[in-house]
């Protein structure tokens, strides 16, 4: 699979936030990353919403709470609303496109992991094995390296590839403007 493929077709439509899947492997700094990149473009008056996919199964209710009973007694779904926040917890998976499609109200969607799925993405890049990413994923636009540009690039087949950009760690600044362009 190539490393630059037609992202997904939502992308280009007119009034649909802008969908950047950061991926990497555990560790590569994915949640630090997105983080920076939040705190940047809410200062820069964006409106961004965060999607995170977690392999494990993740408990954001806990005994001795009201929704922890209901979901106990047996419901399915529950949603808790206060006049400052509303969370919404279901008793199943939901795809990522149906997960954007309920954020399409805001300038920007930031999606931490979800590799297999096909919107533009930054690959993180740690240890010089994780580079196999940046040409078995699809959609990539860019990679985001502890390493340096020529260690991460090093074994990509030039001809065949269109190089993705390149950004150190650190550069959160330089990823915060690039995104700004897509938006």
């Amino acid at each position: 699979m190539s490393a630059v493929n037609k992202a997904h077709p939502d992308q280009n439509v007119v009034g649909k936030p802008f969908v950047c899947q950061v991926v990497g492997y555990k560790n590569s700094g994915k949640t630090t990353l997105v983080c920076s990149l939040v705190e940047r473009l809410k200062a820069m008056g964006f409106r961004v919403a965060v999607i995170k996919h977690d392999a494990h199964d993740f408990e954001i209710d806990h005994p001795g709470t009201d929704s922890y009973r209901h979901r106990a007694a047996g419901a399915s779904a529950i949603a808790l609303v206060s006049p400052r926040k509303t969370a919404v917890i279901r008793e199943v998976e939901i795809n990522l496109d149906e997960l954007v499609e309920s954020f399409s109200s805001y300038d920007i969607i930031l999606v931490e992991g979800f590799k297999k799925e096909n919107y533009p993405k930054l690959v993180m890049v740690r240890r010089t094995e994780d580079r196999e990413l940046i040409q078995n994923l699809s959609s990539v636009l860019g990679v985001v390296t502890w390493l340096s540009q020529e260690e991460t690039l090093a074994e990509m087949d030039q001809e065949t590839t269109e190089l993705p950009v390149v950004f150190g760690k650190d550069d959160i600044e330089q990823m915060t403007d690039w995104l700004q362009k897509r938006i």
